[in-house]
């Protein structure tokens, strides 16, 4: 990709400090799989008796690392070997055939061999660009260092060797007090185009110290993903790479057995916490981004419908440019309701831009203004809500503007 990108206005002003996670370790390496001078592949390895679980993409193009994960996974083999995870940036390994294919067999071995863990138990992921055939060679060249150089606070170095178009590194993470004792949760994300729901669409790992059986694990994980990931979009187009993985090393003393615990309730909140951050960041991290966008559905018939709706207004253009412009052209609003084919009552509509009161009765509020209307679409952060008047549904969804930093950095991206 040419130059380099600045970094967007909506990001935050530092990595967090996130907690170091027992039995988890980090390595990062430059190994040119695309980009020169920067470190480009991240491995991390897990205790003996890490669970794992993940969810991955549904596209039906789906790259060979999220089909050698997902099989992997649904396997089920013995956490008490480790675990260990390989991720690449610059290089999606997708649409590459056979070779594809060949080239996760082969990293894995030798990950496997370098690291002590069986390939049964190795998981990895590409991201970048799509239908090249991935250098795996280069990769296998760096994993005996990548090893030697495995460190527990070096998680921030982890999120920055991710990364593709992102112009900032993604963290986030929780330390919570249960009845049993501290638990820690710490996770890492890159994305920031080809970013609509289905599942995460993009790459995101997190850890935590608590043991988990990986049923539970999986369940949690796959349920707080509908309304994280699965409720943010940049552009309305899915990825082939998609792959959000959580490992619970078990090595900080808690055990979490029963979502309906004490334990398991905080643990699950704390989780959720964790997803919806990182999310979020990467809505804030949108390619060209300089506008954060929340969209609230109420009123719906159902959270299905509402979900419909919100997604129709977070992915439609016309909504998008009109933020970007600062125009509050509440009739696109109106327009994308439409268009979504849930149901709706153009008389019941309420439509506000954060406390302002734009639409209501099927027509503009007497008491709205066009220039109260402008001076709020100046705020970088936004709120967008819309009521149907029908039921008790209700979905909430992230999205960013569209702008001209969106079309340069896409029409550049193989240069």
């Amino acid at each position: 990709m040419a130059g380099k990108l600045a970094i967007s206005p909506l990001a935050p002003e530092r990595f967090p400090q996130l907690p170091v996670i027992a039995g988890v370790e980090f390595a990062t390496a430059e190994a040119g799989v695309r980009y020169a001078d920067r470190t480009d592949v991240m491995l991390a390895r897990l205790a003996p008796g890490s669970t794992v679980a993940g969810v991955f993409t549904r596209s039906a193009t789906r790259s060979a690392p999220v089909l050698d994960c997902q099989a992997k996974i649904a396997e089920g083999a013995d956490p008490e070997a480790g675990a260990a995870i390989l991720v690449n940036s610059g290089n999606s390994n997708a649409f590459t055939g056979k070779a594809g294919d060949g080239s996760v067999s082969e990293i894995c071995d030798a990950v496997s061999a370098a690291a002590g863990v069986p390939v049964s138990r190795v998981f990895t992921a590409s991201t970048g660009v799509i239908g090249e055939r991935l250098p795996h060679d280069r990769i296998i060249a760096k994993v005996e260092a990548l090893v030697s150089s495995l460190d527990a606070d070096a998680v921030e170095s982890a999120a920055q060797a991710i990364r593709t178009t992102d112009t900032f590194p993604k963290g986030a993470g929780a330390v919570l007090e249960t009845p049993s004792g501290t638990v820690r949760i710490a996770g890492i994300a890159k994305g920031s185009g080809m970013i609509a729901p289905d599942m995460a669409t993009m790459l995101v790992y997190i850890f935590t110290d608590a043991a988990v059986p990986q049923p539970l694990l999986q369940k949690l994980l796959a349920g707080h993903t509908g309304v994280t990931f699965n409720a943010i979009t940049v552009d309305g187009d899915t990825s082939t790479s998609d792959s959000l993985m959580l490992a619970a090393t078990g090595q900080g003393g808690v055990t979490v057995e029963d979502a309906d615990s004490l334990e398991g309730r905080a643990f699950s909140d704390a989780l959720h916490g964790v997803m919806l951050d990182l999310a979020q960041q990467v809505v804030r991290d949108g390619e060209g981004a300089s506008k954060f966008l929340e969209i609230r559905v109420t009123g719906a018939a159902d959270d299905t419908q509402a979900k419909t709706i919100a997604m129709s207004i977070a992915n439609s253009p016309l909504v998008k440019t009109a933020v970007a412009g600062e125009d509050p052209n509440w009739g696109r609003v109106v327009m994308a309701v439409g268009k979504s084919g849930a149901e709706a009552d153009r008389d019941r509509l309420t439509i506000r831009f954060g406390d302002i009161l734009v639409a209501e009765n099927g027509w503009v509020a007497e008491s709205y203004t066009e220039a109260a209307g402008a001076a709020y679409m100046k705020q970088p952060e936004l709120v967008l809500s819309v009521d149907l008047g029908l039921g008790h549904g209700a979905f909430t969804a992230w999205t960013c503007d569209l702008t001209h930093g969106y079309i340069s950095i896409n029409a550049d991206y193989r240069s």
